[in-house]
C-alpha cells in the first residue's frame, strides 16, 4: 500500500481543534518541522500535545506555542523554552510534567495495547499523593492539580500506576522511509520518534529520503509501517539546529 501524501498540509488537513498529538523529537533532533509548519498554517487550535519537550521559542513546537495554538503539554521538561515557562506560570497553559523514562513507557504502552503499568518512579512524592500543579491561575494559585495515583506493593516495594498514552495523531520525522511507512531514524532522533509513532491513531511521518518498497534492509528498520498511515517526503535542511552550542577557545 502506497501511503505517500503529496504535502504536509494535505497530510494534516483533517486535524481538528482540540486534537491530541504525540510529536516526536529529542531537543531539536528529529523534530517534524514541516508538519509543525503545516499545523501552524492551518486552523486547528486548543491542541493537546505530548512530546519530550516543547522546542525552543522560535523553533519546533515553540512556534505553535507562541502562536497560542497549544492548550496542554505533556512533557518531561520545560527545556530551553522561556515562553513555555511563562505560559505555564501565568496560567495560560496546562502542563503535565512526566519523568522522561515514564513518558517513553506510557507512549510505548499505548502503542502496544497495554492500558497501564506500575513503576517505582515517583513513589513517595506529590506524583503519588496528588497535588502537582497542572494549571495555575493568574495570581499564582493552583487552578488544577494532579490527582492521586494508585500505589501497590510488589516484592515489598511500592509502585504507582501510570496510564498509557494514545493520541488522535502522531507527527514524526525519519531520516529514511519507504512508501509502505517503514522508517529509519538517525541517532538521537530515535529516542522518542518511534514511541510517538506507535501512540498515534493516525501517524504521519515526514521523511528526508523516500525509498521504494523493498529498498530498505529489514534489519535496519526502526519502526515497521504497520504503525504509519501517511508519509510525506520533505527536504533535508542540512544545517540542523541544536538547542545550545558551547565552545571553548584554546586550552586542551
Amino acid at each position: 500500500m502506497d501511503k505517500t501524501v503529496t504535502s504536509a498540509a494535505r497530510a494534516l488537513a483533517d486535524v481538528p481543534s482540540g486534537a491530541s498529538l504525540a510529536v516526536g523529537g529529542f531537543g531539536l533532533c528529529g523534530v517534524p518541522a514541516e508538519l509543525i509548519d503545516a499545523l501552524l498554517a492551518g486552523p486547528a487550535t486548543d491542541l493537546r500535545v505530548v512530546s519530550n519537550n516543547c522546542g525552543v521559542d522560535d523553533a519546533g513546537l515553540g512556534r505553535l506555542l507562541s502562536a497560542g495554538r497549544i492548550a496542554r503539554m505533556t512533557s518531561s521538561y520545560v527545556g530551553e523554552n522561556k515562553e513555555f515557562a511563562r505560559r505555564y506560570l501565568t496560567g495560560e497553559l496546562e502542563v503535565e510534567l512526566v519523568a522522561q523514562g515514564t513518558l517513553a513507557e506510557r507512549l510505548r504502552a499505548g502503542g502496544s495495547g497495554i492500558p497501564a503499568f506500575y513503576t517505582p518512579a515517583g513513589t513517595g512524592t506529590l506524583l503519588a499523593d496528588g497535588g502537582l500543579p497542572w494549571r495555575y491561575r493568574g495570581d499564582g494559585s493552583v487552578a488544577l492539580a494532579s490527582p492521586p495515583r494508585e500505589v501497590r506493593e510488589f516484592g515489598g516495594r511500592p509502585y504507582l500506576l501510570e496510564e498509557a498514552i494514545v493520541c488522535d495523531f502522531a507527527l514524526v520525522r525519519a531520516a529514511v522511509g519507504d512508501r509502505h511507512g517503514n522508517l529509519i531514524f538517525h541517532a538521537a532522533a530515535r529516542n522518542f520518534n518511534p514511541l510517538c509513532a506507535m501512540a498515534g491513531r493516525i501517524t504521519v511521518a515526514e521523511v528526508e529520503r523516500l525509498a521504494e518498497p523493498g529498498e530498505l534492509d529489514p534489519g535496519r528498520v526502526d519502526l515497521p509501517g504497520i504503525f504509519v498511515q501517511r508519509v510525506v517526503a520533505v527536504r533535508d535542511p542540512g544545517d540542523k539546529r541544536i538547542e545550545r552550542r558551547a565552545t571553548r577557545a584554546g586550552g586542551r
